[in-house]
């Protein structure tokens, strides 16, 4: 099962057709004025008693919210604070079912992306659709600071510091709303967050024409090491250059992770499955033997159908110091 691909007129240059552009006013108009409710007090947002951070963005697909989220709970962690994540863990079995999430927590039941940050933090997780609940139950559960895996349009829990993650490389697109452009919200609402964070991807990736503006922090995902999703010694990446492998890659934009390995000198066979894609054994037929190298987010699926030689490639989000001073300071503000 190849993924979907998004319409080209997204981050090309072919014209927007006359019925997406119908939705997107359409779209655009019932999101607004969601929005303005909240603004002006009319839909009240109920605020939780710890600091709420929300880590999103306002397009679709991925942008690297995960491995962010991940950093900084991280060293939130060691930093002191004791925080909870709260998500929506979409794509789910029985999404209206409120969940705890630890590090042996199925992904199908909670969701890969939480699996993944409880696999790494060890914090309380606890997936709803009610972030407004989940919060409650984090705080209930001794957390003094709440942290969103997403979330910036889920207006009823109000937040204290907002963060949003922007690719580096597609950006937004042609900046216009579902289903015409990208964007779930303007551009205008993206400036009004706390902290705008660019994933630049891997440095060995990096394109020489993206980077981080104004007023932009820059972000970039270390990837080192392959470890066997069956279990035993991680190799380096750096081992299977020069080597023919399939790469799976089941996120918002598979292409950065096949450019990271390229740039790693691997030959790559792709694999792009749908972001939350339920892996099945036949997905893995690919008519050649060779090495299996995914996302980590691909490989908490997989721990039950995997080979000795299948490998995950997790990654570090790495943040200039001077990221994690301002954001402590607003949170310590916020706590105060």
């Amino acid at each position: 099962m190849v993924s979907r691909q998004r319409p080209a007129y997204w981050y090309g240059e072919a014209r927007v057709p006359l019925g997406a552009r119908m939705l997107s006013a359409i779209y655009a108009g019932i999101t607004g004025l969601r929005r303005r409710l909240y603004e002006k007090g009319i839909l009240r947002a109920r605020r939780s008693e710890v600091p709420v951070l929300v880590v999103g963005n306002i397009s679709v697909g991925g942008t690297g919210k995960t491995p962010l989220t991940i950093a900084i709970v991280q060293r939130l962690q060691a930093e002191g604070f004791k925080p909870g994540v709260a998500s929506r863990g979409y794509g789910r079995e029985e999404p209206s079912q409120p969940r705890w999430v630890d590090r042996e927590s199925n992904p199908a039941k909670v969701g890969d992306e939480p699996a993944l940050i409880a696999h790494h933090t060890g914090a309380k997780l606890r997936v709803d659709r009610d972030r407004v609940a989940a919060a409650k139950a984090l705080v209930k559960a001794g957390c003094d600071v709440v942290v969103c895996d997403d979330g910036l349009q889920h207006y009823r829990l109000a937040r204290d510091i907002e963060i949003e993650v922007i690719d580096g490389r597609l950006r937004y697109g042609n900046a216009q709303r579902l289903p015409a452009g990208p964007l779930r919200e303007p551009v205008e609402r993206a400036q009004r967050c706390d902290f705008r964070v660019v994933n630049l991807g891997s440095s060995a990736a990096q394109a020489s024409n993206v980077g981080a503006g104004f007023g932009e922090w820059p972000m970039r995902l270390q990837a080192e090491h392959a470890a066997p999703i069956t279990g035993g010694r991680s190799r380096t990446l750096a081992s299977f250059s020069g080597q023919r492998v399939h790469a799976v890659a089941g996120i918002g934009d598979p292409e950065r992770f096949f450019a990271m390995l390229r740039a790693a000198g691997i030959a790559v066979v792709p694999h792009a499955f749908d972001d939350h894609h339920r892996y099945t054994s036949a997905d893995f037929e690919f008519g050649s033997r060779l090495p299996v190298l995914m996302t980590e987010k691909d490989a908490v699926k997989c721990a039950n159908i995997a080979r000795d030689d299948w490998l995950s490639i997790p990654v570090r989000a790495e943040l200039p110091e001077a990221f994690w001073v301002a954001l402590l300071d607003k949170l310590r503000a916020a706590r105060a």
